[in-house]
């Protein structure tokens, strides 16, 4: 299964004047912090109301010319078993690059296998690799102590050409 997951960050900008200006910087800044690795994601204004009245506010809010800005950072996530799975594995990806940012899963939808969209085929590795590796890490048995074991208990199968070299060396002592 495929997840499109839209994640809220809270990103700190310094020194700004207008609101326009702190949303440009901040998807300039975590562009920057996101690339080339997450070149993926697609960053967007984030959408704030006031909690009392539901009246929609700016995305940044400004105080002593600094700002808080709200942006929401969209990414597919390939081969999950379940949305919580999917939120896991984007709060992970961007969490390691956005760091000392606030994260929170906005929104998980799933997605048909044709409607990955053309500007995430630089993502289907990573992401589909992260999923395996954070399914391995979610059951709580030693994510790479268990990468280990699988790749030692299938040295036969997949390690075919690194094993004959190695038992060849044995063979020559």
């Amino acid at each position: 299964m495929n997840c499109r997951v839209v994640v809220e960050a809270a990103v700190p900008v310094y020194d700004v004047e207008t609101a326009d200006e702190a949303v440009r910087i901040a998807i300039s800044k975590t562009g920057e912090m996101l690339n080339p690795d997450l070149n993926y994601v697609e960053i967007n204004m984030g959408e704030r109301s006031c909690p009392h009245c539901g009246e929609e506010l700016e995305p940044a809010f400004i105080a002593a010319d600094e700002s808080l800005v709200a942006l929401e950072l969209e990414i597919t996530v390939f081969n999950v078993e379940r949305e919580e799975h999917a939120a896991r594995i984007a709060r992970k990806e961007i969490g390691q690059r956005l760091e000392n940012i606030p994260l929170e899963v906005l929104e998980i939808e799933q997605v048909d296998e044709g409607d990955d969209g053309d500007d995430e085929d630089g993502g289907d590795d990573e992401s589909a690799a992260s999923s395996e590796e954070d399914s391995a890490d979610g059951r709580g048995d030693g994510g790479s102590s268990d990468a280990e074991a699988t790749d030692e208990g299938s040295a036969g199968e997949a390690g075919d050409d690194v094993l004959p070299e190695f038992e060849e060396l044995i063979d020559e002592s």
